[in-house]
Formats: structure tokens, sequence, C-alpha cells
């Protein structure tokens, strides 16, 4: 099993921050650097709520791949995770955790997963594959913490009589 953990800290509040992480559309948004996007079956706009089902397709590693997630714990604005239930791997959970603290919010994603094809998977994963996911959240985090951070300065700026 491989495991991974990612934190990025963003000046805006938690609801901000968690609804922007659940949201379908903020996710292609976020995903398109891999040309990604959502398709059918699952929710293809809104917010992911407990039992939704939401199906991305992108190229990885020069090919085109689908992986299919189920939300399977939602406890707002804390915590959601997401399982694969079809895709390339034998397995994948996903944990979104958000904490908030003096003014800013902490994103962690965990990730969890084992590769498929055995031993030739495990050997993809050390050489290749981890460091693709961690590139692959690292930036999708960077994206929301730029669209989070830019609402909250538009805000505070419609907000400025000065």
């Amino acid at each position: 099993m491989t495991r991974i953990v990612i934190e990025t800290k963003i000046h805006a509040p938690i609801e901000l921050c968690f609804d922007l992480a659940r949201d379908v559309g903020t996710h292609a948004e976020s995903a398109a650097f891999s040309s990604e996007r959502v398709v059918a079956p699952g929710r293809i706009a809104g917010l992911l709520e407990l039992g939704d089902l939401i199906a991305f397709e992108g190229r990885h590693f020069g090919v085109t791949q689908r992986f299919v997630a189920r939300i399977t714990a939602l406890d707002r604005p804390r915590r959601f995770d997401d399982e694969m239930v079809d895709g390339a791997f034998k397995w994948l959970r996903h944990a979104h955790e958000f904490e908030f603290n003096h003014g800013v919010t902490t994103m962690r994603d965990t990730l969890e997963w084992e590769p498929p094809f055995g031993r030739i998977g495990r050997i993809v994963d050390q050489l290749f594959l981890r460091r693709h996911m961690r590139r692959f959240v690292s930036t999708k985090q960077n994206t929301l913490k730029r669209i989070a951070e830019k609402r909250v300065a538009l805000r505070l700026k419609s907000h400025d009589y000065s």
C-alpha cells in the first residue's frame, strides 16, 4: 500500500475551502492541466454529497484513463472521503480533511492506494506513480487555494468603502 499526505494552507474560511473541494466545477478547473474532465456516470455539476458517484477522464502517462469514485463519508466542513469504484488501481481511498486556526484553513489530502499488476505495479509505483500523484494533488490544491483566496479578496474589496 502507498500513502501520501499533502497539506496546503489557505487564507480563507473553512466552509469556503470545503465546498470548493467538493464542487465538481472547481475540481474540473483545478485538474485542467491534465486535460481531466468530469464525465458520466455520476454527478457532473454542483456539490458532491454523501453517496454520490463522480467520474473523471484524463490523460496520465500519455494514456486516457477513467476514474470513478463514490463519496463514502461527509462531515461538513471537516472531512469527506471518496473511494475508487472503477479505475486503474486495485483500490484507492482519498480523505479530504480541513482544519481552521487563526484565520487559516489547512487542507489535507491523504491518498492510499494499491497499484495494479502486482510486483510490476509496485515498481512503477515507486519509480513514477507516487511522484505523479503527489504533483497532481499538489497542483490541484494550489489551484483551489488561488480560487479561495481570490474570492476572499474580492469580498473584502467589495466592502472597502474608501
